[in-house]
């Protein structure tokens, strides 16, 4: 018997046929002897309309009133999948965040977990429940609503599995796993069995879409084994997040991930002179905006750099206002923009004991004609911008190049 924390997002409670097919799924766990807690999401579409109709009342919605009602949708998930298990004849319990007390901060939208009093659920397991638990929610100590932010649920699961200890938390999506490369980019690309909390961090922070960033963060801290699995078809095995040391055949690279909503600036001509990255970027943070890759490279004229980064594509506008704005008062000689480029990145721990990965990597973008803008290396991890034009087949010649289609 084994204790499993489930998690079925948006898409996979979409309708009430979906929300049926997976109280079948759990119940095959139920019935094989596991004890199950499932944290759901809202129903795909619920948190758009909720947040449409707030703003047909209200052009800035207070950020707790917004908490208060966008915790609802997920209370409506989790009485109809507790009904529906009921139907099957699974005995099954919900819970909100404020019933199990999960505890969090009082930042409203993107609230921190704090604790959980695992007190009632284990109660209800051990009184032979599912029990299901609304994901993306909490309260503050002053018993305020809030919520967890983007990929909130995933947050809620990972960090219910480290509260209880489980054996495995399993995140269940529409995509059976996590894969070498996009498939929809690469038709090649191979779902991988095992991926370190290292390759996974680095691979949802360059813009893997299957886990969020928070989650993975969680289930490394507290070494909760993570699993990746579709909840539209059968596939018992998905892929499993876990240490490094639990990985027997570390490959070099493990995958190539990619970025399209990158934009890159750049303010040509200014001083070479201590202080001038920091005057150039105080404006752009202070406008909350993060900055990605950075580049600062010699000007044609002595005595000047240049100065390149990249920022989110939602952000472009405002940090080339800010640009053109501080140009004058830096002396630079003017200011260049592109919002058509991507990232492309090789992430693998192989790379920690193998040289020549970058060289081979720039090897396979030369033969492509692929000029190169920008590159970011860490222990694991090669990053290049590219011209977006040529994100497919920089990334199929890539995985081509190192095999990822080969186990």
């Amino acid at each position: 018997m084994a204790l499993i924390v489930q998690k079925y997002g948006g898409t996979s409670v979409g309708s009430v046929e979906r929300i049926q097919a997976v109280a079948k799924k759990i119940k095959a766990f139920a019935d094989n002897g596991d004890q199950l807690v499932v944290s759901v999401s809202a129903m795909s579409g619920e948190t758009n309309r909720m947040t449409a109709l707030a703003k047909d009342v209200q052009e800035t919605p207070s950020l707790r009133e917004m908490d208060v009602l966008l915790t609802t949708g997920e209370q409506v998930t989790i009485s109809l999948l507790s009904m529906a298990l009921q139907q099957l004849g699974c005995d099954a319990i919900s819970y909100t965040g404020s019933q199990v007390r999960i505890t969090t901060d009082s930042e409203h939208g993107k609230a921190r977990i704090k604790s959980i009093d695992d007190h009632r659920i284990r109660e209800s397991l051990e009184a032979g429940k599912v029990v299901v638990v609304a994901g993306f929610q909490g309260v503050d100590e002053d018993g305020h609503i809030t919520t967890l932010g983007r990929g909130g649920s995933d947050t809620t699961a990972v960090a219910l599995a480290a509260a209880l200890n489980a054996d495995e938390c399993q995140i269940y999506t529409d995509v059976d796993g996590v894969y070498t490369a996009d498939p929809r980019i690469e038709p090649k690309a191979r779902k991988m069995n095992t991926v370190s909390y290292e390759e996974m961090l680095e691979m949802a922070s360059l813009g893997s879409k299957v886990l969020q960033i928070r989650s993975v963060e969680f289930a490394s801290k507290y070494k909760v084994p993570l699993r990746v699995l579709s909840s539209l078809i059968d596939n018992p095995v998905g892929t499993l997040i876990t240490s490094e040391e639990n990985i027997m055949e570390q490959a070099i690279i493990s995958g190539i991930a990619h970025n399209i909503d990158e934009a890159k600036l750049s303010l040509i001509g200014v001083p070479d002179e201590p202080g001038i990255a920091y005057k150039i970027l105080k404006p752009i943070s202070e406008a909350n905006i993060e900055v990605d890759m950075i580049v600062q490279s010699v000007s044609a004229r002595e005595g000047l750099t240049n100065f390149a980064f990249t920022v989110h594509r939602n952000d472009f506008d405002k940090a080339q206002a800010i640009l053109q704005s501080i140009c004058d008062e830096l002396s630079a000689m003017g200011v260049q923009t592109d919002d058509k480029v991507v990232k492309v990145s090789l992430v693998g721990i192989g790379m920690r004991s193998h040289a020549g990965i970058a060289t081979q990597m720039f090897k396979v973008l030369h033969q492509e004609n692929i000029n190169i803008q920008m590159i970011s290396t860490s222990e694991i991890k090669i990053s290049v911008v590219i011209d977006e034009k040529y994100l497919e087949l920089a990334v199929r010649s890539l995985h081509n190049a190192f095999e990822l289609d080969k186990e």
